[in-house]
């Protein structure tokens, strides 16, 4: 589908402060200001792919986003009404499905990366699928996303979209074998993320990953 321009959203003011996790589930930190950490950061017009190979569902922002049919990505969650944090919403999606996208076809260059994302979350998708890259591994089952929430900076131009993950029936495979590695499922498949979007300055509605924030084994997404 046509990425859309979209119009400004109605801005509030935070009257809390963001309690996020570094990635990876290191040590909490805070925002004391109605500002979204991460906002506020301007990015080069993204690459766009020609590759006519994926379907127009799987081409959202005319890059492929596509995955193998073993390879499932679950969003579980209802759009918010706002028309911004609804698109940011649906590019965080599209952010996630681009990093196993990556996965999938063993490059970190990969275009959809760089067009969803910027910054630190450029940074943390490169990370995730080098860390698959050097174990040689993929990614095989079902990777469910769900109790999405959403908040706008005043300006409208950043939102935080945070959700939890269960990969409970989620697998690492490897390559050369196609063999699957299972665990026992256990608190350390339920994760919370907190992805800071941010609108990129090409005026065609997309948003970019500029920050991501991840709690390990979260008892709240059980």
């Amino acid at each position: 589908m046509k990425r859309r321009t979209l119009p400004t959203a109605a801005a509030f003011a935070a009257a809390t402060a963001l309690l996020l996790t570094a990635c990876g589930g290191g040590d909490d930190g805070s925002a004391d200001s109605d500002q979204i950490e991460g906002a506020g950061q301007r990015s080069e017009q993204p690459s766009k792919s020609a590759e006519p190979a994926a379907p127009a569902q799987e081409k959202p922002d005319g890059v492929d986003v596509s995955l193998p049919a073993d390879m499932k990505l679950v969003f579980d969650w209802d759009k918010p009404e706002d028309k911004n944090e609804a698109a940011a919403m649906d590019d965080a999606a599209n952010y996630v499905r681009a990093i196993y996208h990556g996965i999938d076809k063993r490059t970190t260059d990969d275009a959809a990366l760089v067009a969803y994302s910027k910054g630190q979350g450029l940074t943390y998708g490169q990370t995730q699928i080098n860390a698959r890259l050097e174990g040689g591994w993929t990614a095989t089952g079902t990777r469910r996303h769900y109790q999405a929430t959403t908040r706008s900076t005043p300006a409208g131009d950043a939102v935080e979209v945070a959700f939890c993950v269960d990969s409970t029936k989620f697998y690492s495979k490897e390559v050369k074998t196609g063999k699957v590695i299972k665990g026992t499922p256990s608190l350390t498949d339920f994760d919370h993320f907190k992805i800071i979007m941010v609108k990129a300055p090409t005026g065609d509605g997309l948003w970019q990953a500029s920050e991501v924030y991840v709690e390990g084994k979260a008892a709240k997404c059980q």
